[in-house]
């Protein structure tokens, strides 16, 4: 297999109050998206991030011009590697993600799968509302997965995925979604609450505690 990593790098970072994109913060020393390209780039052939154009990607990682939605960012990053068997796609938020995860996930495409994502138990009891704030239904949480990166799929289901429209991309939330959406078979991989999303400047300062353990 040739496996390449992609990792969409344009979030705007206003919720952490920065002057940047947020992928390009600094964490623990570095900015926020090396934590990821060096894991990735332990397990991958080759990585590309998808950057905003006014930015660019560290001089460890080759880059592509982002789109105007998540889902294009991807594409542009799958148009620039077109010799990919697998894609692993990992946001640049989750700066705590491990090899470990990585490889768990490529090994989750066996026979039949399109793509596998990482993925934790929901341990809070879910309630569904309606538009005025009124609980219809509380869900069934034993089913229920908080869902994370890195997802991983095989390159002609990911490619397919990706060949939509520009509404159908914007509001898609995640890959996943689209090759669910085009019959393909998800599998989840059970990962850790640790490999949580950077939004908040409080997610900011756990992340650094964890990696300055780490290191």
């Amino acid at each position: 297999m040739t496996l390449v990593g992609i990792v969409p790098a344009g979030g705007s970072g206003e919720r952490l109050g920065a002057q940047r994109p947020k992928a390009f913060v600094v964490l623990a020393g570095r900015a926020m998206l090396e934590w990821s390209v060096e894991v990735l780039q332990g397990v991958c052939d080759r990585v590309i991030v998808a950057v905003p154009a006014s930015a660019s990607a560290s001089a460890t990682a080759e880059s592509v011009v982002g789109g105007s939605s998540r889902s294009k960012s991807v594409r542009n990053a799958v148009h620039a590697a077109p010799e990919a068997s697998v894609y692993v796609i990992h946001d640049a938020a989750r700066p705590l993600v491990t090899e470990e995860l990585v490889r768990r996930c490529v090994e989750a495409l066996g026979e039949g799968v399109d793509g596998a994502i990482a993925a934790a138990p929901v341990a809070d009891t879910i309630k569904q509302a309606d538009g005025r704030g009124r609980v219809v239904s509380t869900l069934e949480r034993s089913s229920l997965w908080a869902v994370q990166t890195p997802q991983v799929f095989r390159a002609d289901a990911l490619r397919t995925a990706l060949d939509a429209d520009a509404a159908t991309l914007a509001a898609a939330t995640d890959d996943a979604s689209l090759v669910e959406a085009g019959g393909g078979r998800v599998d989840v991989v059970e990962s850790r609450d640790e490999n949580f999303k950077v939004t908040t400047a409080l997610d900011l300062r756990m992340a650094e505690a964890v990696l300055g353990e780490r290191c």
